[in-house]
């Protein structure tokens, strides 16, 4: 667990534009946010800050749910990124939560903060291709396209890991249909596929990586 918003900084997150994540508030204050991972600021004056999508998702709870606002135990997202946990494929059991309505709504509105980050930070604001945290998170990334594409992650379904590539994450499925079903996920995510086969046992793979242009 991490320590939760204070009752102020939820109240800057709840004010937030619901279409952009566009905060106001003090420059103290916005900083504090970007500390908890909860807000970035965009590299290009005016310098900005805007909802991550952990910051969505705490705005989205506590708009859809006003006991949210009261301050309270938090879910801790991974240190690595900051940022929403998508399932890999790769975790030993499944999270609480995985496969309920409460979890495609935190997959739905992490996606969506992902997408308005690719606008804020890409150039000519465009949403069809990955940002620069894609980039330096390939694996979280490919994992979030995924399941916000509906593709089933875990035994039955995909695995993302690193690969030895710098800008490539290996995509593996039980099933023919499944691995399809994911270079197809990718590719509408701005994403790079090309299929590959193992050497020791011929078992089929996805390279992937952010498109550029």
């Amino acid at each position: 667990m991490t320590k939760p918003p204070t009752a102020a900084q939820r109240r800057i997150i709840e004010a937030a534009d619901p279409a952009t994540g566009r905060l106001t508030g003090s420059e103290a204050q916005l900083a504090a946010l970007v500390r908890h991972r909860l807000a970035f600021r965009h590299p290009r004056p005016p310098h900005a800050y805007f909802l991550t999508p952990t910051g969505h998702r705490v705005r989205e709870e506590a708009v859809s749910d006003p006991a949210a606002g009261m301050p309270g135990p938090y879910p801790a997202a991974p240190a690595e990124s900051g940022l929403f946990a998508a399932r890999t494929g790769a975790e030993p059991v499944p999270p609480p939560g995985a496969g309920s309505p409460a979890r495609a709504r935190e997959v739905r509105s992490a996606w969506e903060g992902l997408v308005e980050m690719r606008r804020m930070t890409n150039p000519g604001g465009a949403r069809d291709r990955p940002c620069g945290w894609e980039r330096t998170h390939l694996v979280q990334a490919a994992a979030l396209a995924l399941e916000a594409a509906g593709c089933p992650p875990g035994p039955e379904g995909y695995r993302v890991g690193e690969t030895p590539q710098p800008e490539a994450v290996a995509v593996r499925d039980v099933a023919p249909d499944g691995l399809r079903a994911c270079a197809a996920a990718l590719e509408a995510a701005g994403w790079q596929v090309s299929e590959h086969a193992e050497r020791a046992g011929g078992e089929r793979y996805l390279l992937a990586s952010p498109r550029r242009g």
